[in-house]
C-alpha cells in the first residue's frame, strides 16, 4: 500500500490558496491541512483551468496541529517569525519544509526552526488574487522553481499532473535573483502609490532602471549568471503589461498592512554591502518605505 505524504500549508492567501488547490486535485499528494488565521469551509479557486472547490482540513491554532510530510510556508516574509508557533507542532525529524516566499533568503530566514537541509526555497510566479479568506483568483497559469536535488525532486513530485510547472533547476540562484530583480522595480509603485502606468513616465523608468541595476550587480556577486540588458528587459516588461496592475507591494501599502521592503530592496541593500558594493536606490527604497509604515 503506497502511503501518500501529508501536506500542511501556512498561510493560504493568494499563493498558499492557489497551491493548496492544486494539491488537492494531484494524486501523488496526501491529507492537506490548512493553517489558517481564520477559519474557511471551503476552498474556491478559479484558475485557468476552471473552478476548483476543495475542502481540507482547516485549523486555526497551532495546538490543533500534528507532524506532517510536508510543510509549505506561503506566509509573507515578514510574518517568518509568527510561523514559530506552528513550526513547532508541525515539523517532525523527517518534515521538509519548502518556502513559498519572495526574496532569496529563504533559507535563512528559516533556520531558526528548521535544519538548512530540510528547507526547499521556492521561487513562485502565481499571478493570484484572494478577495475573501479562502476565495482566489488564478489569473493566469503559473510556475514553482526549486533547487535540483533530492528534496527538490520530491517537492515537485507532488504536484504530478498539475498545470502548475513545478520544476527544479540547476542554477536555482540566477532564478532567484531574476524575480527578485522584477519584485525590486515594483518599489516604484509602492513609493509613488500608483499603479504600473507610472513607469510610462521616463523619469519614473529610470528609477526602475537603476534598481534593477544595483540588483544585477549584487546578485553577479552572489553567483547569480544575469545579462547586461536585464534592466532594459524588466522596464519594457512593466511598460508592456496593463497599466492599472498593482503589485503586492502597493496593494499592501494601500490597504494599511506592513510591506515586504526588506526582502524586496533591503537585501539589496544588505547584501551589497557585504561585498563592497554601493546600492544608494535600493537603500532609500527600503528606507522611505519602512517609514510609511
Amino acid at each position: 500500500m503506497v502511503v501518500l505524504p501529508s501536506i500542511a500549508v501556512v498561510g493560504p492567501g493568494a499563493i498558499g490558496g492557489t497551491v493548496a488547490a492544486w494539491l488537492s486535485q494531484s494524486a501523488a499528494a496526501g491529507p492537506l491541512t490548512l493553517c489558517a488565521r481564520t477559519p474557511v469551509t471551503t476552498l474556491r479557486v478559479d484558475t485557468p483551468q476552471g473552478l476548483i472547490e476543495a475542502c481540507p482540513n482547516v485549523i486555526t491554532a497551532p495546538s490543533e496541529a500534528g507532524v506532517a510530510d510536508w510543510v509549505l510556508i506561503a506566509t509573507k516574509t515578514y510574518d517568518a517569525a509568527a510561523t514559530a508557533e506552528w513550526l513547532d507542532r508541525l515539523v517532525g525529524p523527517s518534515t521538509r519544509v519548502a518556502v513559498l516566499q519572495n526574496g532569496v533568503e529563504h533559507v535563512e530566514r528559516f533556520t531558526p526552526w528548521v535544519p538548512a537541509e530540510r528547507i526547499v526555497p521556492v521561487v513562485v510566479e502565481i499571478p493570484a488574487e484572494r478577495s475573501a479568506p479562502g476565495v482566489i483568483v488564478q489569473r493566469r497559469d503559473g510556475w514553482l522553481k526549486v533547487p535540483a536535488g533530492g528534496n527538490g525532486a520530491a517537492f515537485a513530485a507532488l504536484f504530478a499532473g498539475s498545470p502548475l510547472a513545478v520544476s527544479t533547476d540547476e542554477d536555482w540562484i540566477s532564478v532567484a535573483w531574476r524575480k527578485l530583480a522584477v519584485n525590486c522595480a515594483g518599489a516604484v509603485s509602492g513609493l509613488t502609490g500608483k499603479p504600473a502606468g507610472v513607469v510610462s513616465r521616463a523619469e519614473i523608468a529610470g528609477l526602475m532602471h537603476g534598481l534593477v541595476g544595483e540588483c544585477l550587480a549584487v546578485g553577479r556577486a552572489e553567483g547569480a549568471t544575469l545579462p547586461d540588458d536585464l534592466p532594459d528587459q524588466i522596464v519594457a516588461q512593466y511598460r508592456a503589461g496593463p497599466a492599472d496592475s498593482i503589485n503586492s507591494l502597493l496593494a499592501d501599502r494601500l490597504a494599511g498592512r506592513p510591506m515586504e521592503w526588506d526582502a524586496r530592496n533591503g537585501v539589496i541593500a544588505r547584501r551589497g554591502q557585504a561585498h563592497g558594493l554601493a546600492t544608494p536606490l535600493n537603500a532609500m527604497a527600503a528606507a522611505i518605505l519602512s517609514a510609511m509604515e
